[in-house]
């Protein structure tokens, strides 16, 4: 049996442990913030708006990539509501030419490299994507 180490977000991170290991993740795959992506980018009025979203990671390298961390229990288990919400986002970022790619946290959490790599490959492995 293998244990993951603990993994603490620094004291002013704004986002969850989840998505700080992504953020830190994609920065180790090349890629630099501001540059090749933004940390939680709102889209359509954001959280204040009626249809409005957060993306957790919106991409400019590669073109037309949202990435959001999925919380295995706020997302699919807390509901119908929340899995709805994140299939309507989904299909309304695909009508803005934007593919929205979800990471589920506990893949996150035992394989970074991999999800976050397949991620930025257009791959979904997370359960709205098919796993």
């Amino acid at each position: 049996m293998t244990t993951q180490p603990q993994v603490q977000a620094p004291p002013n991170w704004p986002g969850s442990v989840p998505e700080y290991i992504a953020y830190q993740t994609f920065i180790e795959l090349g890629l630099e913030p501001g540059e090749d992506f933004t940390y939680q980018s709102p889209l359509m009025g954001g959280r204040m708006d009626k249809g409005g979203i957060v993306l957790d990671f919106l991409f400019t390298n590669p073109p037309d990539l949202a990435v959001n961390v999925q919380g295995v229990y706020y997302h699919y288990e807390f509901g119908v509501e929340s899995k709805a919400r994140d299939v309507m986002a989904r299909a309304s970022l695909a009508g803005q030419n934007l593919t929205l790619v979800f990471i589920d946290d506990d893949d996150l959490m035992a394989d970074p490299t991999y999800y976050c790599r397949e991620a930025l490959a257009y791959r979904d492995h997370s359960r709205l994507g098919g796993g």
